[in-house]
């Protein structure tokens, strides 16, 4: 007589259900691995700060075995370099956002200002993570493109400039160096807590973007 039993593997044609045996043997895998390392990278970053963001961690995170991340970034740097890649992207975004077309140069540069502190403030240690280059390989296509296409908007304040590796004037070279001193200052400022006692003696209702607004403007000329 021939066994009812279901064979190993297939699947009870009573309950239509396999085995936990055969379905704990088949190999994992994953279809986006880059993917779920970065956003596993991301959340411990802002969740337990730079110090505790390892490759072995983020596998853990993103559920994968502590090998598979190799194949796809070597080490942590190269992780934390594909993070501020996909980082310096959604900054560039930021300080495009609320870009009028044909705007003022002044009103542009105004936005874009808003844009790379609101960043800094939503995501800080992402932002901050983006500017430490001694964790960072800017040799790495992802980051070095994504890097140089973020600083091209704050370049782009100062008018039609040509690729990133166009030669500037001094004056130009200045100009641009005093609106991202301006912003970076402001951002750092903000985030290490500092601009808290003067935000505090300030009127009701305003805030850091507030006086940024402020400052962004000329408040401070013939100070």
């Amino acid at each position: 007589m021939k066994s009812t039993r279901p064979t190993a593997g297939r699947a009870d044609v009573r309950t239509g259900r396999r085995p936990r045996r055969a379905a704990a043997a088949a190999p994992y895998h994953h279809g986006s691995l880059r993917e779920a390392m970065v956003e596993a990278a991301e959340r411990i970053l802002e969740r337990d700060g730079i110090a505790g963001l390892t490759l072995r961690a983020a596998a853990r995170e993103a559920g994968v075995s502590h090998a598979a991340p190799k194949n796809h970034f070597g080490d942590v740097r190269g992780l934390l370099s594909e993070l501020a890649a996909v980082g310096f992207s959604r900054f560039e975004a930021a300080m495009v956002a609320n870009v009028r077309e044909h705007a003022p140069s002044k009103a542009r540069l105004a936005a874009i200002g808003q844009g790379y502190v609101m960043f800094a403030k939503q995501n800080p240690g992402l932002f901050l993570l983006m500017f430490r280059g001694e964790r960072l390989d800017f040799s790495r296509p992802a980051l070095r493109a994504a890097g140089e296409a973020a600083f091209g908007v704050l370049a782009g304040t100062l008018g039609p400039i040509g690729p990133y590796e166009t030669p500037l004037t001094l004056s130009q070279a200045a100009r641009l160096t005093a609106a991202w001193s301006l912003v970076h200052g402001f951002a750092m400022l903000m985030l290490d807590g500092r601009l808290k006692p003067l935000v505090a003696r300030m009127p009701d209702g305003t805030d850091e973007m507030t006086l940024l607004t402020a400052v962004l403007s000329g408040a401070t000329a013939g100070v």
